[in-house]
């Protein structure tokens, strides 16, 4: 009979450290969370039964260093480890090194973790085991050369995918062969960055595809299930923010067989405890689905299947790697109700800044509103005070709704996100609750590129004008004399001036990444501590307020003074010259030229780095470079200069 653990280190952080400690709490299974120092005061850290500082903020020196998380587990007895998701999840020499020391890895064997961690090794396996593939290339370390010729054969458009990792991390849709080149520069360098393996191949692209994912749970004594599926197609970059079960694509015959693959894919590697098989889907031929690929791991996304199965996913982890059997046969799954789960990702969300908009933001959580209540659950790593910065992954949070059917699900989850506040932080809360209300997305007519389509429509294309009301608000009400007794008439921010009409009083305000505005307040006004209320034109608004941020409905708006002769002067310094701002917080990864050199319009100058995501800086014109002030490997705030362009006489002109 086998013995549940009685201490377990969750070698992670964030939300999923919180959630793996929730069920080790529940199985009365001790746990121990571990730490950068960026994480001293983390919420997985205070919810752990003990935890262990394993080195400075960068991840390489703590949360992907194998040495110091066995040195960890050996320090406070544990006999599992449990990698949750991200980091060291996926990393076969992991699993190895936790074997050597005694300890259970929760996932599957490390050869498992291997074969299906190399997808083109995967790939060849699982046709091998009647499971059908994505047309592509085949071989393993192909040249660039190598790729692009493959990918000429195959035909435009292509998908580049790095054959280690996954998330979407280093994939690249190519549509025209004179891009190639760039493309699988950029493919290799984002991956050799994600993975430490810049390896890729090439695919087949298809025209709006579905992204539908099952999953399988497989225990040590030969038996293999599927829990049903999920539909993952709504993303941006390939990255999922939107993920659902049941899918509204499948019928029953298509989801059996389906699941069947699934199994099969699962036996043919070996594999033991929960991963995920990943399917591509023809919108218009449900019955014609490909493998991608399978996730040795617990996947982001797990919740939906809890819901709609009312298994704990992370529980069953926990049995099969102390050697349980499964409880259930397939002919023991149901699927009740529907779930869908949005990702609550730190990143600004606004079409108006141009190259700015959805780039990951960072900053401290001044106000935290969580949603809960029947049928409602957020899985979250966040607490009021927690520091957000750029050297791990921006999802922050997931909100989960489940109901008897989709419409239920979808309204609930939507409600919830209106109710979500993380003031000090830009999220896409906001986004996703205007995503889940999109007539495609609530008729179930989804595919991968539906976001980026309809993108523009989903993001305000202007801050409501109660917004700079509410900001004028909090400012006027600073202004107001508090106390009793008797008070100075020239201290009342009423506009009286002498021997004239009062003065209209205006307020120079700008939200973080636009253009400033004065505005004069007309509207009737409360202020308290953690809320302003305005009324214009008969209707009030209330916002959540903490220091200069305001927020409601799951939107946010940091509202700053603006000094416009500060500015003046600014401008004045680089009369004549543009200067490169840092788009986000990150650090400086890649830089192309120095001081003196001529460049072109839209050439590649720098890259900045942060949470994972590349974002490269371009000539705005033809110039010289003035100045440069940094380097590789400098860490930028947003908006720090990065670069003076002097333009050309002609572009001046």
């Amino acid at each position: 009979m086998s013995t549940m653990f009685e201490t377990v280190l969750v070698a992670n952080r964030g939300e999923i450290a919180v959630r793996v400690i929730r069920t080790l709490r529940a199985l009365g299974v001790r746990s121990v969370a571990v730490f950068s120092d960026a994480d001293a005061d983390a919420r997985h850290v205070r919810e752990a039964d003990t935890a262990v500082r394993i080195g400075p903020p960068p991840a390489a020196e703590s949360y992907l260093s194998a040495d110091r998380l066995l040195q960890a587990a050996a320090r406070t007895g544990a006999q599992a480890v449990h990698p949750g998701y991200g980091f060291l999840a996926e990393n076969a020499d992991f699993a190895r090194a936790c074997a050597g020391a005694g300890l259970v890895f929760i996932g599957p064997p490390a050869d498992a973790i291997s074969l299906m961690g190399d997808k083109i090794r995967a790939k060849e396996t699982v046709r091998a085991a009647g499971v059908p593939v994505v047309p592509g290339s085949s071989g393993s370390g192909l040249t660039d050369a190598e790729l692009a010729a493959a990918a000429r054969e195959i035909g435009m458009p292509v998908l580049l995918k790095p054959s280690a990792g996954g998330g979407g991390k280093g994939m690249r849709l190519v549509r025209d062969t004179a891009v190639l080149a760039d493309e699988i520069a950029a493919a290799r360098r984002e991956a050799r960055a994600s993975f430490g393996d810049d390896t890729l191949l090439v695919e087949r692209w298809i025209d709006r595809p579905r992204h539908i994912e099952i999953q399988v749970l497989a225990d040590g004594h030969g038996n293999v299930v599927h829990l049903g599926e999920r539909e993952c197609s709504l993303q941006r970059r390939h990255q999922k923010i939107i993920e659902e079960a049941p899918s509204v694509l499948l019928d029953e015959a298509t989801r059996a067989a389906m699941g069947e693959a699934a199994v099969q894919a699962a036996r043919s590697c070996g594999y033991r405890g929960a991963g995920t098989v990943e399917f591509i889907v023809p919108g218009g031929d449900p019955s014609s689905y490909y493998f991608m690929e399978m996730n040795t791991r617990l996947q982001v996304e797990h919740p939906v299947t809890e819901l709609v199965t009312g298994l704990d996913l992370v529980e069953w982890q926990l049995r099969v790697a102390a050697d349980e059997k499964l409880a259930f046969g397939q002919e023991n799954i149901a699927l009740s109700g529907h779930a869908i789960e949005a990702r609550l990702c730190a990143e600004t969300v606004s079409v108006k800044e141009g190259a700015r908009g959805f780039l990951p933001s960072g900053g401290t959580v001044l106000m935290l509103r969580e949603p809960s209540g029947p049928g409602v659950r957020t899985d979250s790593g966040l607490s009021e005070g927690t520091e957000v910065g750029s050297l791990y992954d921006p999802m922050l949070s997931k909100v989960i709704a489940h109901g008897p059917d989709r419409a239920t699900a979808l309204r609930k989850l939507r409600a919830a996100l209106a109710e979500t506040v993380t003031l000090g932080v830009q999220t896409n809360a906001g986004f996703l609750r205007r995503l889940l209300a999109h007539p495609a997305v609530v008729a179930g007519e989804l595919d991968t590129g539906l976001v980026e389509r309809e993108v523009d429509g989903l993001v305000p294309g202007e801050v409501p004008v109660e917004v700079y009301e509410a900001a004028a608000a909090v400012r006027l009400d600073a202004l107001r004399p508090s106390g009793g007794g008797w008070t100075d008439p020239f201290s009342v921010p009423s506009g009286w001036r002498l021997g004239g009409e009062p003065a209209p009083l205006a307020f120079d305000l700008r939200v973080t990444g636009l253009e400033p505005v004065t505005h004069t307040p007309r509207g009737t006004h409360t202020v308290t501590d953690t809320q302003v209320s305005v009324t214009l034109d008969g209707v009030r608004h209330t916002f959540h307020r903490a220091a200069d941020w305001l927020g409601r409905d799951g939107d946010a708006w940091h509202v700053r003074d603006h000094d416009p002769v500060a500015a003046s002067l600014t401008r004045a310094a680089h009369a004549g010259a543009d200067s490169l701002t840092a788009p986000m917080p990150g650090t400086v990864t890649v830089v192309k030229v120095a001081v003196g050199d001529e460049v072109t319009a839209g050439q590649s100058l720098l890259v900045v780095e942060a949470m994972k995501m590349e974002h490269v800086i371009s000539a705005p014109h033809a110039g010289t470079v003035a100045e440069l002030d940094v380097a590789p490997g400098t860490t930028v705030a947003m908006d720090q200069v990065l670069a003076v362009i002097a333009p050309h006489e002609e572009a001046a002109e």
